[in-house]
């Protein structure tokens, strides 16, 4: 008889069955092993992560690896009328405000593919704007956008600022060119980072390492806030009464990102955002003295000094570091233009774990954020 493939990397001959290796262990479970003819099966959980399918209860996009997609275009379409009628702009000549949202044609949505997240949207708004001058006589006007696009940086993104037809040149129109243009700018700023933070959440899901659903995680941020302040607080105590001494040596990276200053320090020091790009549950208290946990307790420190979008200076260790022992970790954001350079500094690090370190920081710290938010290169 003829046999047809099963799904799984089934291999049949015309008359004359072949024993092959579909992946199950017997009690139905996709194992993930080899499927080659006469290969050995892998052990339950040491597969390829794609076919581990009871990592998650639901058993659905393991380990983040299918496409998904959110339509984000009716989120956006509100985000952005909000943001744009808070604009309004005053000096001696008056004040300026959009007063109206004519026109919003398009589209906006969010695509996770194997953990990382890529973003696209294209807008073409329109505007209306009212000027009052100190005198009390009124001007009416129209802001045109044709070109807000996930392809055009915000350097590129036009701001046309003009009057009605048949009213009279006015100095509020240039008010409006120059410092209503910046607020409109902000608001275009403000609505790509809100896309890329509060309306992704939920669609990198918790895998191996993060078993509990973003409810969950919710619901045990205060008593882990609790214990890590008890840790942080128990290592530093311990440390000033043994006073561990062993060899350390300093550590410095640098790596480039394809964003602001002020989107990359947000990843830093948003709770969740790192739990998005270290796929597991994390605790960041995003103030001076505030503790953080990560990696499911494998990393745990304090910020000893933030400054927005230039600088983050942190007491950091790793759980297997000698215990009481911190190191001093500074991140520095420089401003390139269209990219973002970021300078680590590391001191204090146990000589022995110098490489671990470097290693660490490069994979789940600076290769996580590329991958999760697409910091990483350029989308053509």
């Amino acid at each position: 008889p003829e046999y047809m493939g099963t799904g799984a990397s089934s291999s049949f001959q015309r008359g004359k069955e072949v024993e092959v290796a579909i992946g199950l262990d017997g009690s139905g479970r996709g194992g993930g092993g080899s499927c080659f003819f006469g290969a050995p099966m892998a052990k339950w959980g040491e597969g390829d992560p794609r076919w581990i399918v009871e990592q998650r209860a639901d058993a659905t996009n393991v380990n983040n690896w299918h496409w998904t997609e959110r339509d984000a275009s009716s989120w956006s379409s509100e985000k952005l009328k909000t943001l744009f009628l808070t604009v309004r702009v005053e000096n001696e000549e008056g004040t300026c405000e959009v007063t109206e949202v004519s026109k919003l044609d398009g589209e906006a949505s969010i695509n996770n593919r194997k953990g990382k997240l890529i973003f696209f949207y294209e807008w073409n708004i329109k505007l209306s704007w009212k000027g009052t001058s100190k005198t009390g006589v009124i001007y009416k006007g129209h802001v045109e956008i044709p070109n807000l696009s996930d392809e055009n940086d915000m350097d590129d993104i036009e701001i046309n600022v003009g009057l009605a037809k048949d009213e009279p040149d006015t100095n509020l129109l240039y008010l409006m060119k120059q410092e209503g243009a910046k607020q409109i700018s902000n608001a275009m700023e403000t609505y790509i980072s809100t896309l890329k933070t509060e309306f992704t959440q939920g669609m990198i899901l918790p895998t191996l390492n993060g078993e509990q659903s973003e409810s969950q995680n919710h619901s045990v941020h205060k008593a882990d806030k609790h214990k890590i302040n008890e840790q942080v607080a128990g290592n530093s105590s311990t440390s000033k009464s043994v006073g561990v001494k062993i060899p350390t040596c300093k550590i410095n990276l640098k790596d480039i990102f394809l964003t602001s200053p002020e989107d990359l320090y947000r990843v830093f020091i948003t709770q969740e955002m790192v739990q998005a790009f270290t796929h597991s549950p994390a605790v960041v208290e995003a103030d001076k003295g505030g503790k953080f946990q990560l990696l499911n307790g494998s990393v745990t420190g304090e910020f000893i000094e933030l400054i927005s979008a230039k600088q983050i200076a942190m007491k950091w260790r790793f759980k297997s570091w000698p215990e009481g022992h911190f190191a001093t970790i500074v991140l520095t954001f420089i401003d390139k233009g269209n990219e973002t350079e970021v300078c680590l500094e590391g001191k204090g690090i146990p000589a022995s774990e110098e490489e671990r370190t470097k290693e660490g920081w490069q994979r789940y710290y600076f290769e996580g954020i590329k991958q999760t938010f697409g910091y990483g290169a350029r989308l053509f």
